[in-house]
């Protein structure tokens, strides 16, 4: 019998600012039996991006039908296009023994946990909400009215950190990818795991 199980659904939240896409890809670049989950969208493609892996580019007609048939771990419609994480390309490759590592806000992150309550949830922390709204500012990409909502927001985000599993403080990228490689290594060791995978055989 091979002791080797499923992959692990790994979902990463944190407020704006936090580093959690900086530190999704640090992992990416160091552990190679990891993929990133891909989302769908009904949004027209931006210049550059690449169907199958930035995102799924689907129709409106599309999206409701997988809805339909429970083909979504979780979905959301922002600004009039829907966003959501397939069912299918989550399962297959956590089947095939690969760690899928989804980065999505907090409410997406809780409708998965709804669903998929074994998957390892984790939470990113800024080390502290000056230096929060400092990493915001030095972005560049928002003006003074949206650095605001996107401080405020961060206030009230951090309080959902009760919801998951772990935390990491990120005070340093390399410092908090360790951290987050080492809470997978840990799951897969859970003894509670291992006797699901010894019942499934």
């Amino acid at each position: 019998m091979s002791m080797q199980g499923d992959g692990l659904l790994v979902v990463v939240s944190g407020p704006s600012g936090a580093g959690k896409g900086t530190i999704c890809r640090s992992l990416m670049d160091s552990k190679k039996d990891i993929v990133a989950s891909v989302s769908s969208t009904t949004r027209m493609p931006r210049e550059g991006e690449i169907d199958g892996n930035n995102y799924f580019f689907i129709s409106r007609e599309e999206f409701l039908n997988m809805i339909e048939n429970d083909g979504f771990i979780e979905y959301a419609e922002v600004y009039g296009n829907f966003y959501g994480t397939p069912r299918k390309f989550v399962e297959e490759n956590i089947k095939s023994g690969k760690d899928v590592l989804l980065e999505i806000d907090i409410q997406g992150a809780l409708q998965v946990k709804e669903k998929y309550k074994e998957g390892v949830f984790v939470f990113i922390l800024p080390p502290s909400m000056e230096e929060l709204k400092s990493r915001i500012i030095k972005r560049g990409t928002e003006d003074q009215k949206e650095i605001l909502r996107r401080f405020e927001s961060a206030y009230k985000e951090i309080n959902y950190v009760s919801r998951y599993n772990y935390f990491i403080i990120n005070d340093r990228v390399d410092a908090a990818t360790d951290k987050l490689r080492s809470i997978i290594t840990a799951e897969k060791c859970r003894v509670d795991r291992f006797k699901m995978k010894l019942i499934g055989q």
